[in-house]
């Protein structure tokens, strides 16, 4: 028996108002989403994206003659090519096994958490920007798709994602109520593919958010210009956006160092600009926020190009990690961390690297 269509408020073929992509997008796979929620598997984690990032470290081995890559002590050194893409003190360590249960965690949760979100948020933002232009500017000027504007179309929607992925993440960073979420993936001793959704699922609707925000303005401008009649680009099949941010996402949590040149870096994010990010080093702390580009922490001076195989130890300063060690200290760890700000016994400068800081006991 089909199951019933858990998205019966969504516009229907036979309504006759404008409707954009991601709208349309969604009225379509609306059930098939609902009924293989259990199979929400991220691009980054499927095997081309995989077997690409180890074909690159391996061009990357051949190239600096065993250099290039990091140990869990996040220093560079010289290692055969089979300890270079699977070095043994990253995937045996602690904090692996902890990327891993969150991952578990996570893939179970997130199709819970996020499907009615996208659902809820990036319709309803694709709709009120679509009548909002119509009222400001009149009926679309329904133009002419091609696959220029279809290129366009990609790259706008990469631009406005990561502008909002920016905001959220400088914002979580900022706000200690939020740092202490996030906190959970910036607990990572080591960087592997799994790190990438090393999250505590209370990040999960938070970032779901903050997509389906970026996808709906995208799809709503587009959709206005073009009468709803554009999609955007793909290769093989693979929308552009998500081949990027897929590889990207992968490689950039990978111990490998992959630099681009510093022009490049200065207008898109390297992965080993990510390892800086993921550093307990004060020069180091809170910079690097955007997905893919540069742009946004250029303009609001949080860019850190790092030299070729630079020191980045990863985690949290040495004087919190114990608290954020294990599995159940993740898990629990926000809610153990607003208890003490509700309590008075919580400084947001306690978990920079500042030995003279402390929690209060």
């Amino acid at each position: 028996m089909p199951i019933e269509n858990p998205f019966p408020d969504l516009p229907t073929a036979s309504d006759s108002t404008l409707v954009g992509p991601l709208t349309g997008t969604l009225r379509e796979i609306g059930t098939v989403i609902w009924n293989n929620a259990g199979e929400h598997i991220p691009r980054d984690l499927h095997w081309d994206i995989i077997a690409l990032t180890l074909v690159i470290s391996t061009l990357i081995w051949f190239k600096r003659k065993g250099n290039g890559s990091k140990g869990a002590d996040g220093k560079a050194r010289n290692s055969g090519l089979l300890g270079y893409l699977f070095p043994k003190d990253i995937y045996t360590h602690p904090s692996a096994r902890v990327d891993l249960w969150l991952w578990i965690t996570e893939r179970a949760l997130k199709p819970f958490l996020t499907v009615g979100l996208l659902v809820a948020i990036g319709p309803s933002t694709e709709k009120a920007l679509i009548a909002l232009l119509e009222f400001l500017f009149g009926p679309s000027p329904a133009l002419t798709p091609n696959y220029s504007w279809m290129l366009l179309y990609s790259l706008f929607t990469l631009l406005c994602y990561d502008f909002v992925f920016f905001l959220t993440h400088y914002t979580m960073h900022k706000v200690p109520a939020l740092w202490a979420i996030h906190k959970v993936h910036h607990s990572a001793e080591v960087l592997t593919p799994l790190t990438r959704s090393r999250e505590h699922f209370l990040a999960v609707p938070i970032w779901a958010a903050g997509g389906a925000f970026s996808y709906g303005f995208a799809a709503g401008v587009f959709a206005y210009l073009f009468n709803g009649n554009i999609v955007a680009a793909t290769l093989f099949n693979i929308g552009f956006f998500s081949l990027l941010f897929g590889f990207n996402g992968s490689f950039r949590h990978f111990h490998v160092q992959f630099h681009y040149p510093v022009w490049l870096s200065k207008y898109l994010h390297s992965p080993v600009m990510h390892h800086v990010h993921h550093s307990y080093l004060e020069k180091h702390w809170d910079t690097n926020f955007a997905a893919v580009t540069s742009i946004w922490d250029r303009l609001f001076s949080t860019l850190y190009i790092p030299e070729k195989d630079e020191y980045t130890p990863w985690g949290i300063p040495p004087a919190k990690q114990f608290e954020n060690r294990t599995y159940w200290q993740n898990t629990i760890g926000p809610f153990r961390d607003w208890y003490r700000m509700l309590s008075g016994n919580y400084s947001k400068s306690a978990e920079t690297n500042s030995p003279e800081n402390e929690l209060k006991s």
